[in-house]
C-alpha cells in the first residue's frame, strides 16, 4: 500500500510512524515545502515531493492530510478530484464542507476525520458509565496548557495555533467537544466568559469559561486556557450514585465506590503508548485506534464513527461561544 502524508511536520510523523506500526510494509509518500523537513522525512525512509501536485503523480492509495487548518480544505479538494481516500486531522473551521462532500460522494471515495478523543479509552468508560446511568448529571471540566509548551521546538506564532481563526482555545475545544455531545447530547450555550490573563502575542483571549445545557438535560461547566503552566485535563461528572473523576492520563481515571468511601481507579487500559514530547494526557493508543478505523473504511470492512455532518455540530457551537 502506498500512503501519502501531506504535512511533514510533528503530526505528519507520528501518523507516519503509527501507520508503519500498523503496516510495516506500507510504502510512504511524504509532501512538504520546507526542504528541512523533506530531508528528515527522506532519513525515515520516505519518498518526499516538494508540492501536491508531485505527490499525487506519484499515485498514491491513500492521504492523511496533517498541514494547518486553514489549509486542508484547499489540500483536500485536490486529493478527491484525484480520487484519492483522504484521512484528514482536525479542521476546526468548516471552509468548503458541503462542497468536500459532495466531491467525495461523486467520487465514491472516503473522507475520514480524524477525533481522537472519541478513541480515548477513559472517554469511551465515561460515555457508557453516562448511559448506563440514566439519570440525571453534571459535570466540570478544565482544559488548559501554556501555548509556548505545545511545540517547544518552535514559536507558538509559528505554527496554527497563533491563528486567530484557528487559535489554541478554538483547538481545545475542538478536541474536546466531539465527545462531550457524544456522551451528553447536542448543547446549547448558556453563558460564556472569556478573559486575556497572559502576556503572550496573541490577538483572542487566552481563557474561557461555558455552561452548557445537554439536550439529555446535562449541564456542564468548561473551563479552556492556554494559560495553565501545568498541562491540566480535569473532568468531573456527578449525580446521585455516579461520581467519576479523570485527570486526563490513562493511570488517573476512577470512580466513587460508596461502599469503600474510595475514589477507585477504572483500568482501561491493558497497555498504553506515551510519546515522551508531549504531555501525559496524551497517549498514542486513540491514533492507533483511529489510523486502523480509517483502513477498514477502505478495505470496506467499517463506516467512520465520526462524520463531517458530526464535526459541523461542533463547529457551529464554537462559532456560536465565539472562541
Amino acid at each position: 500500500m502506498k500512503v501519502m502524508i501531506v504535512g511533514l511536520g510533528s503530526m505528519g510523523k507520528r501518523r507516519a510512524r503509527l501507520l508503519k506500526g500498523i503496516l510495516p510494509d506500507v510504502c510512504l509518500l511524504g509532501v512538504d515545502s520546507a526542504p528541512a523537513r523533506r530531508t528528515e522525512a527522506e532519513a525515515l525512509g520516505f519518498t518526499t515531493f516538494e508540492t501536491l501536485e508531485e505527490g499525487i503523480a506519484a499515485a498514491p492509495d491513500a492521504a492523511f492530510v496533517c498541514t494547518a487548518p486553514i489549509s486542508h480544505a484547499g489540500i483536500i479538494r485536490q486529493l478527491l478530484s484525484s480520487s484519492i481516500p483522504v484521512f484528514t486531522e482536525l479542521n476546526l473551521i468548516d471552509d468548503g464542507y458541503d462542497e468536500l462532500q459532495a466531491l467525495a460522494a461523486e467520487k465514491n471515495v472516503p473522507l475520514f476525520l480524524s477525533s481522537t478523543m472519541l478513541w480515548r479509552g477513559e472517554t469511551r468508560y465515561i460515555r457508557d458509565s453516562v448511559r448506563e446511568f440514566a439519570k440525571p448529571v453534571s459535570y466540570i471540566y478544565h482544559i488548559g496548557q501554556y501555548l509556548p509548551d505545545w511545540h517547544p521546538w518552535e514559536n507558538y506564532k509559528n505554527f496554527f495555533v497563533g491563528d486567530k481563526r484557528t487559535n489554541g482555545c478554538r483547538e481545545i475545544f475542538g478536541i474536546e467537544l466531539p465527545w462531550l455531545l457524544e456522551t451528553f447530547g447536542d448543547a446549547e450555550i448558556v453563558s460564556v466568559q472569556k478573559d486575556k490573563l497572559t502576556e503572550l502575542e496573541i490577538d483572542y483571549p487566552d481563557s474561557w469559561f461555558v455552561a452548557l445545557h445537554h439536550a439529555g438535560g446535562t449541564k456542564g461547566f468548561l473551563a479552556v486556557d492556554v494559560a495553565s503552566p501545568k498541562a491540566v485535563r480535569n473532568f468531573e461528572c456527578f449525580g446521585e450514585g455516579l461520581h467519576l473523576f479523570w485527570e486526563g492520563n490513562p493511570k488517573a481515571l476512577y470512580r466513587f465506590d460508596k461502599a469503600t468511601g474510595q475514589k477507585e481507579p477504572v483500568d482501561v487500559y491493558t497497555s498504553f503508548e506515551h510519546d515522551s514530547r508531549y504531555s501525559d494526557n496524551i497517549v498514542e493508543n486513540a491514533y492507533v485506534d483511529e489510523i486502523s478505523e480509517f483502513l477498514d473504511v477502505l478495505a470496506g470492512r467499517c463506516t467512520a464513527r465520526y462524520s463531517y455532518a458530526q464535526d459541523q455540530k461542533c463547529i457551529d457551537l464554537m462559532n456560536k461561544i465565539g472562541v
